[in-house]
């Protein structure tokens, strides 16, 4: 990866904390490393003492490479959040990187609590997002170049091109959550009602049924 392009994803990275009134709460403390195993539940998670802080508590290597996709969509999501960098807590900010395969889809989701910001590692995609009055607004973007989710928004990117392509993501939260239109709708649990599926997209049970069944964990 060439210098400039190390600097971008470092631009992108701290850009995202000064997202207005679209980030996480600002920390009281110099850090509070995660400690999800004390079992508290707070708007975050509790501090690990400082005293057993250690630089591996803000280290992750693993977005260094593309990874293994097997997903039948053709795409996969690499996070680099606070439950993989502890020393993410309170801090406002992650990172994912997103491999595609050729004419790999990541699908229409959104991220309640962060805006997203990406930089095209390699290849190109077609990239878009809806907001509420239903505007469509879409690009086509390539290496180097980069383009904003805003918060909350329906968004895809699709690999259209006939080699892989991979992105970094910036977020302005620790955790931004993922809520994927599909998979919330057709394999929630316990599960939507049929009849309010079938009434919404104006299809039969028996249509409802086979998406969920196409849409179901498959068993290894």
């Amino acid at each position: 990866m060439s210098p400039a392009n190390i600097f971008a994803i470092f631009f992108i990275f701290f850009s995202s904390v000064s997202f207005t009134l679209a980030s996480d709460p600002d920390l009281l403390q110099d850090l509070c490393v995660a400690l999800p195993s004390s079992g508290v539940k707070v708007n975050g998670f509790p501090c690990k003492n400082e005293a057993n802080v250690t630089a591996d508590d803000f280290f992750f290597a693993g977005i260094a490479k593309p990874g293994v996709i097997n997903s039948t969509v053709g795409s996969l999501v690499t996070a680099a959040n606070v439950e993989k960098i502890a020393g993410l807590n309170t801090l406002g900010v992650s990172l994912s990187r997103i491999d595609y395969k050729p004419g790999g889809l990541n699908p229409p989701h959104t991220h309640p609590r962060a805006t997203e910001m990406i930089f095209v590692l390699e290849g190109e995609l077609d990239v878009g997002f809806v907001i509420t009055s239903n505007k469509f607004i879409s690009k086509k973007i390539k290496q180097g170049e980069v383009f904003v989710f805003p918060k909350g928004s329906l968004h895809f990117q699709k690999n259209k091109a006939d080699k892989p392509a991979s992105v970094i993501s910036a977020f302005n939260s620790q955790l931004p959550g993922t809520l994927s239109v599909a998979e919330a709708l057709f394999n929630a649990k316990p599960g939507v009602p049929d009849d309010v599926l079938a009434q919404t997209f104006q299809i039969g049970t028996k249509e409802v049924d086979t998406i969920k069944s196409k849409l179901a964990p498959k068993k290894t």
